[in-house]
């Protein structure tokens, strides 16, 4: 299993000079691996270190902070998201999510990009059933800002972990993938109505 590094002690101290997410943040390492090495910081890493450290302390206007204003998203989930959506999406994911936690175990970058590897573990809210995700995410990246960005990972098991029984069943066809985009862009309209009129 990865390790996650939470504090300054122990063998954190070792990597002190690494540029590292936050003390609230959880960074991992691959099995029989190590932290990120000291010497390899890519152009962007920070922007990439921002970003997921943004997400473990659940902070979704951060998270959006780091795109630009005509940024693309896509994952399994929502499908393509444009703009504003996509800052709204991780708004409302930070702000719902129940029992999270985040493993950022690798993640690297360019001047124009870069890639990251992550965990998400949580509650999925639906059934109240246990997940970890794991998600490869890639990066365009212009003037500071993610331009593109784009989460891959197995929906079949994901939907397996999620949903139980009917996802071990139905995970793999179109049709169960279109039922949970439709449900996750509801739930993101509905969020972002709420956003701009607030109940009161």
């Amino acid at each position: 299993m990865s390790r996650c590094w939470s504090s300054a002690r122990g063998p954190l101290r070792r990597f002190a000079k690494a540029r590292l997410l936050s003390d609230s943040a959880f960074i991992g390492r691959p099995p029989g691996g190590t932290p990120y090495d000291v010497g390899m910081a890519g152009p962007n890493d920070a922007l990439i270190e921002r970003f997921y450290g943004a997400f473990a302390r659940r902070d979704g206007a951060e998270m959006a902070a780091c795109y630009a204003p005509n940024v693309h998203f896509r994952d399994p989930a929502f499908g393509d998201l444009e703009g504003a959506e996509a800052g709204a999406m991780w708004r409302m994911l930070a702000t719902t999510a129940r029992d999270f936690r985040l493993e950022l175990l690798e993640h690297a970058s360019t001047t124009t990009g870069g890639s990251a590897h992550w965990l998400a573990h949580y509650t999925f809210s639906q059934t109240g059933r246990p997940v970890v995700n794991d998600v490869q995410a890639t990066f365009r990246i212009a003037a500071g800002l993610i331009v593109d960005h784009v989460d891959s990972f197995d929906f079949t098991r994901w939907a397996s972990q999620a949903l139980g029984p009917r996802g071990r069943l139905l995970g793999w066809t179109p049709f169960l993938r279109s039922a949970v985009r439709r449900r996750a862009r509801a739930n993101l309209e509905r969020f972002v109505a709420n956003e701009r009129s607030p109940t009161v």
